[in-house]
This record gives C-alpha cells, structure tokens and sequence, in this order.
C-alpha cells in the first residue's frame, strides 16, 4: 500500500475513500453528500485528486493482502491504525472524523464496516467525544 506524507491532503482524503468503500457499495446519496460538502476543497484538493485518492486505494487494497472484503471491514487492524497514523495534526483528524461521520450517514444507513472505521479513528485519534452513529441492523 502507497504511504502519504503524514497530514497530507492525500491521506485526509484516504481515510474518506476508506469511509466510503468501507460498506462495499458507493450509493448515490455518498456521491452527492461528497459534491454538496465539498469534501476535496476542504482537504486541499481538486475533485479529481480526491477521486484519484479513491481509485488508488481500491487498487492498492486489491493488490494487497489487506483486503479482507469476508468481515466487516475492508482492511486489517494494522492497516487501518498504519493510515489512521498518518494523520497527526488535531484539527485535521477532526475535520476528517467529521467527515466521515456525515458521508457515512449519508445513505441514512451506517455499515457495520462504516462503524468500524469510524471507531477505528476515534480511538487512534482520541477523539471520543464526538457521537459516533451505531451500525444500522
């Protein structure tokens, strides 16, 4: 899997794209939650970087062994903390967590692979104050 530099725009948006594959389908509503948010400018990124973002993780996770599309979540517990790692600066996990948290309700159903990368940052990035939504059955 590629690295990023740590708190680039590229691994922001990464930990978006993993957000948005996380549930195996990127519906409609996703896609237009992350127009109407505009996610890549908040990242510091043209729309085409941040779709280039997501191309790219989706072919490093299909040349990888960390795939693991069988459980909830795309990507093992080492992967998931080796790219939570790469963001160190407070405000930008944040930023990010609120993102995610908002694109993954978007389809007004939260995944279970959802949940558990959103708790995955929360926990890497000790943000437990913020209100995580709980997997929809």
């Amino acid at each position: 899997m590629r690295t990023y530099p740590s708190n680039s725009p590229d691994a922001a948006a990464r930990i978006i794209a993993l957000t948005l594959i996380a549930d195996r389908d990127l519906s409609p509503p996703e896609f237009e939650s992350l127009e109407r948010l505009a996610v890549h400018r908040q990242l510091g990124l043209s729309s085409q970087d941040l779709h280039n973002v997501l191309d790219d993780l989706c072919v490093d996770l299909q040349a990888s062994r960390q795939l693991r599309w069988e459980h909830d979540c795309p990507v093992d517990d080492c992967t998931l903390q080796t790219l939570m790692g790469e963001l160190t600066d407070p405000g930008l996990r944040r930023r990010v967590l609120d993102l995610c948290i908002q694109l993954a309700e978007a389809d007004r159903r939260v995944a279970r692979g959802e949940s558990l990368v959103l708790a995955a940052a929360a926990e890497h990035w000790g943000l437990h104050d913020h209100r995580l939504p709980l997997p929809s059955p």
